[in-house]
């Protein structure tokens, strides 16, 4: 997943999906690129919807890096290939939506 060209390295030293999007966006905007507008985007899992869709994931066959309630790397490449599988737009971000279809 490349949002922004230095976001796999970012994520890379920090695997917390908020802290490294903000951080490659703020790099971005240093470097003159324009504001992102992100609409009405689907609020985050809590830690415990998390664990239940990690169980779930595991239970499908994928190795989510364990049942942590974190969204590591393991359990997005998960979540966007369960979107690919489920036509809904695979962008690795969890959503109720998701873990109810599931």
């Amino acid at each position: 997943m490349g949002v922004y060209p230095n976001y796999s390295t970012l994520f890379n030293w920090n695997q917390r999906l908020v802290y490294v999007t903000t951080t490659a966006y703020f790099a971005n905007r240093l470097q003159g690129a324009p504001v992102f507008t992100p609409g009405l985007p689907d609020p985050p899992l809590g830690a415990d919807d998390t664990k239940r869709l990690q169980e779930k994931l595991q239970a499908r066959g994928y190795d989510v890096g364990g049942i942590d309630g974190i969204l590591g790397t393991n359990t997005r490449d998960a979540v966007q290939q369960e979107q690919q599988r489920l036509g809904l737009p695979a962008d690795a971000w969890p959503t109720l939506d998701l873990l109810r279809a599931l």
